[in-house]
């Protein structure tokens, strides 16, 4: 219980609590709209341009690794629709070889600068908690990192609610109304990107889309009305990053991302099971349709 009282832990937990809110609304959004293995692949990909940024600038500045990571991020996104323009191949397979390309390419940066005497005088420390998300290595100016990103996401959601609810649910007749559709896909591309570049300290790039798509499966089985299940994804988001940030801080050593991750399975599991929409509520309906 003293951990709770803990200054350190209580940033901790103020910032995972404020990226999760945030992640669960803009995960809801991704995922209607289908685009849950795109957020998968540039999850992915934001590692090797936080790699790259650490090497061309030579600092572990928040700012500037946000910045490579969205970088990253917009250039996966982009090759991979200038790849699926080639309808021989389905997106599955171009994200897949976009995802382990740029994860890879990371992974092969990160192996390059330890122990390269060119980046002696740079401090190493920390960029590899980036892959699986340590967030006992946060410090306030990543919080206020989340705050800023954060509160400019809630903001675009708010001012767009309705705009982005009928893009994301029936795009054909956004269009027809005469809807913005290009910047629609585009605030909805840069809210995904930049939760994740904010998200990767604490869940890490190989778990953080999970971040977004989680809550937002339990909250579907709770509910059918959007509004509520972006509500609930984000309170699950919020639940499931407080168990994790407590967990792997209380125990030393363990990730914080595979920790907030398996809560959020949790609860998702529990739903899945035992929500309103769940398997069992559909059993009890046949066994009465039958019966």
């Amino acid at each position: 219980m003293d951990i709770l009282f803990n200054y350190t832990f209580q940033i901790v937990a103020v910032g995972s609590l404020v990226l999760a809110v945030t992640a669960g609304s803009v995960g809801a959004f991704s995922v209607y709209k289908g685009q849950s293995l795109i957020g998968d692949a540039i999850g992915h990909s934001t590692f090797p341009g936080i790699i790259l940024a650490y090497m061309i600038f030579a600092t572990r500045s928040p700012v500037v690794l946000l910045c490579g990571a969205i970088a990253a991020g917009a250039a996966s996104y982009a090759l991979i629709q200038l790849a699926h323009e080639d309808k021989r191949l389905g997106l599955d397979a171009n994200l897949a070889v976009f995802l382990s390309g740029f994860f890879g390419l990371g992974m092969a940066l990160k192996s390059f600068i330890q122990g390269n005497p060119d980046y002696a005088g740079a401090s190493q420390a920390g960029l590899g908690t980036y892959i699986f998300g340590q967030a006992a290595y946060m410090l306030e100016i990543d919080v206020m990192l989340i705050f800023i990103v954060s509160a400019l996401c809630l903001l675009i959601l708010l001012v767009f609610y309705k705009e982005l609810k009928l893009f994301v649910f029936d795009a054909e007749y956004a269009r027809v109304a005469g809807l913005p559709c290009r910047l629609l896909n585009v605030l909805l591309l840069v809210m995904t990107i930049s939760v994740i570049g904010i998200g990767i300290k604490a869940v890490g790039a190989i778990l953080i889309s999970s971040f977004l798509i989680i809550p937002c499966v339990a909250a579907n089985q709770w509910s059918n009305e959007f509004s509520r299940v972006l509500v609930l994804s984000s309170g699950i988001g919020a639940v499931s990053a407080l168990v994790g940030t407590y967990i792997s801080t209380a125990e030393q050593g363990m990730s914080t991302g595979p920790c907030i991750i398996l809560a959020a399975c949790l609860i998702a599991f529990f739903s899945i099971l035992f929500g309103p929409k769940g398997i069992l509520a559909r059993m009890l309906k046949r066994r009465r349709r039958h019966g």
